[in-house]
């Protein structure tokens, strides 16, 4: 059986079961609707294809394949398998395996973490154990509640106290499962005046016990922690398990520093949860084993009132979850144990104090010059370079582990538990130094990001073709919208011209060859047609930036305003030049004389007696739709190529070869790319210059486009046979 579950693990992690054909097959025919139950059963091959089918999905990509589970991963996958197969044995047999396995469990893990004379309790979510000790507890304090039920408290109500540093939730979850109103809860704040802002206030709990005991209430349970949820703060065990003798309650701890009891150093901050009454250990991601139970230890002399609280019970199967941490508490041994938690806490530096690091990159940190966030929001705007930064730092270096939480006080941070991580992901000590090393590089782009918004803000203001878009979760310079010039548009027709426009100026600027990230903008944004400018640099030119969006925006604009126009524009335009084409050659009809247009007469004619006719030229304007000499146009042309020999161009930001397209000359050392083509710089010169030519314009009417049309009087010995114009300029259309 143990070979026939490896191997069937192994196919679902590499994902290798399913055939070239058959995957294709898959992706034309997979259905997220339940399908019927077959008739005649499947073989375990097709069952096996259906879980791994919706384990991976439609995603074949390496990076989204499942975590790689080690051996002793394996053992406590096993053990899932084993319970059940054990539960068919005959009962008695049942009842004596099963009792070995949980007594083997209980004493090995109070051994390992200083708990002596306690019992042990197997859960898979981590609140259940604190429930049933609550309800133990006021089995206790209230002996007829067994019969009497919720009346024996309503005289009397019942107060739980934690501190406003537990999990989220923790309170109400505890009043929900146990039929107490919410009334029957204490938050008791952390220290304000001195000491940690995430460690319980002592001398406030014990006025709140005092003045619950003087109004009648019954002071039932203290939740202290031992690494809080947020932070990894330890509260002061000692001072709060003398006050929970002082006032006859119940002191329960939780926490990821109880890890660290197993260790052969403690700190002196840990060392009293041992002398409580109950805690609650989660040995899975401490140890890196997958599916296996929380674990409450506890301890009670009265073993009625454990299994009237559902601490204990009477049926062998459910002694059967601890099978899985029974297993693999052997696989690794003491040693083994000991020393996956120490490898983890070391990763820390002061792993003795707290093996949990959270940081935050604050205003503080920015360079005091130029612009800063000031006032009311600029909390919001670091708690998004704060979830940028932790975001990053996860992907980049994903092996550390790191995460983003949400702190009361501070906001959002970014926090290193390795003891929750690093035996599972296989964490060492070269993943914090390349954690260390990613942060150092991105502590500049956060801080001159922070420096340039305000001045993003003040050039786009400044532009009467852009609104700024005030978007505080943008973790960026920010975002602009470009607003259409034309007013005598409804707002039907603007709020489209709007958004096309914005569409393909944002694809304009993502194939720009730049640094910069261009986006539409937060998922949940509430401003529609944005462009959000990402993350900035050091040598970022920011004036060069909005202008660039202005220029591109114009162009964009215009251009559109000349294709609605193009329809009745070629129109006009067809109908003069059959006009013109017609009129011509009436005129070369008198000028030639009738002679010549006869097929054999008038070659012998035109052989005898040339005719000098000159090629005239026109031109066909789009934008006003009418035709015009060549002339001027090319004497134009002629002037400015004589002018641009003599002069180069001084519109165009002279550029080293490979700096990119926003960057100040030397602003940086990184402002110019050894990775960049002579050929890319080029473009950017011509498209830099077509830009900087548009916004020289002072007049608001698109560009000229011409179309060449071409009167054809040259000599012929053929007469052209009637309708032929007509034809050639049907062309056009």
């Amino acid at each position: 059986m143990g070979n026939h579950l490896s191997d069937a693990m192994k196919i679902l992690e590499s994902g290798k079961l399913e055939s070239e054909q058959g995957k294709e097959r898959r992706k034309l025919s997979w259905k997220d609707i339940p399908g019927p139950l077959q008739g005649d059963g499947q073989d375990v091959v097709s069952i096996l294809q259906l879980v791994q089918n919706l384990m991976h999905g439609d995603d074949d990509k390496q990076g989204q394949r499942m975590q790689y589970v080690a051996e002793q991963g394996h053992m406590a996958l096993l053990g899932h398998s084993l319970a059940a197969y054990i539960s068919v044995l005959e009962r008695e047999r049942l009842r004596k395996l099963t009792t070995r396995i949980l007594s083997d469990t209980t004493l090995w893990l109070c051994r390992l973490f200083r708990y002596e004379n306690g019992s042990a309790y197997y859960h898979e979510d981590d609140c259940e154990g604190l429930v049933n000790v609550c309800r133990l507890v006021i089995n206790t304090h209230y002996e007829d509640y067994a019969t009497e039920g919720f009346t024996m408290l309503s005289s009397k109500h019942p107060v739980i106290y934690q501190s406003a540093a537990c999990r989220p939730g923790l309170g109400q979850h505890l009043c929900c499962q146990l039929g107490l109103p919410l009334s029957c809860l204490c938050i008791v704040p952390c220290n304000t005046m001195f000491g940690s802002l995430h460690q319980m206030d002592v001398a406030l709990l014990d006025k709140l016990i005092r003045d619950d005991r003087e109004s009648g209430k019954v002071p039932l349970l203290l939740i202290a922690n031992a690494g809080t949820p947020g932070a990894g703060h330890t509260d002061k065990l000692s001072r709060l398990k003398e006050l929970c003798v002082q006032y006859n309650m119940w002191l329960h701890v939780e926490g990821v520093n109880l890890a660290t009891l197993a260790l052969g150093q403690v700190s002196s901050a840990v060392t009293p949860a041992t002398k409580c009454d109950s805690m609650t250990l989660t040995p899975g991601p401490w140890l890196g084993l997958p599916a296996v139970p929380a674990v409450t230890l506890y301890r009670h002399e009265d073993p009625a009132l454990s299994l009237a609280a559902g601490l204990t019970s009477s049926q062998p199967v459910e002694k059967l979850r601890a099978l899985p941490l029974w297993l693999s508490l052997q696989y690794l041994g003491h040693d083994g144990i000991v020393q996956r938690i120490k490898h983890a806490s070391q990763l820390v530096e002061d792993e003795l104090n707290s093996p949990v690091v959270v940081f935050r990159f604050s205003q503080d940190s920015a360079p005091s010059s130029g612009g800063s966030v000031e006032g009311y929001f600029a909390g919001d705007v670091l708690d998004a370079l704060n979830r940028w930064l932790g975001e990053q730092l996860a992907q980049q270096v994903p092996l550390s582990g790191v995460d983003v939480v949400e702190l009361e006080d501070e906001g959002t941070c970014v926090r290193f538990s390795p003891l929750m991580t690093a035996a599972a992901l296989g964490t060492q000590e070269n993943d914090v130094a390349a954690l260390v090393e990613k942060l150092g590089e991105m502590i500049p782009v956060l801080s001159c990001t922070l420096r340039f918004r305000q001045d993003f803000k003040d050039e786009v203001l400044q532009q009467a073709s852009l609104s700024y878009i005030e978007d505080l979760s943008w973790p960026g310079l920010g975002g602009v919208r470009y607003e259409p010039r034309t007013t005598d548009l409804d707002e039907d027709k603007r709020q489209h011209s709007v958004e096309k426009i914005n569409g393909d100026l944002l694809k304009k600027l993502m194939e720009l060859d730049t640094d910069l990230y261009f986006s539409g903008g937060p998922e949940f944004c509430e401003e529609k047609n944005g462009i959000f400018i990402g993350m900035a640099t050091e040598d970022l030119d920011v004036a060069e930036l909005v202008e660039t969006i202005v220029s591109i925006g114009r162009d964009i604009e215009e251009s559109g305003k000349l294709f609605e126009n193009m329809t009745e524009v070629v129109r006009r335009g067809i109908q003069e030049a059959e006009l013109q084409l017609q009129k011509a050659n009436e005129e070369k009809l008198i000028e030639e004389g009738v002679f010549r247009q006869i097929p054999l007469v008038g070659s012998v004619l035109n052989w005898l007696s040339p005719v000098q006719a000159s090629v005239k030229g026109r031109t066909f304007n789009l934008a006003e739709g009418c035709l015009d000499s060549t002339e001027p146009v090319y004497s134009v042309k002629a002037q400015m190529n004589k002018e641009a020999s003599l002069d180069s161009p001084k519109s165009i930001t002279k550029r080293f070869p490979g700096q990119k397209l926003f960057r100040r000359q030397g602003a940086g050392s990184d402002s110019v790319s050894d990775t960049s083509s002579v050929n890319q710089l080029e473009e950017s010169f011509r498209e830099m210059a077509h830009v900087q030519a548009s916004d020289a314009e002072e007049a608001e009417v698109p560009q000229e486009h011409h179309v060449h049309i071409v009167e054809e009087t040259a000599l012929s010995d053929q007469r052209v046979p009637e309708g032929q114009e007509t034809e050639s300029v049907d062309t056009l259309r």
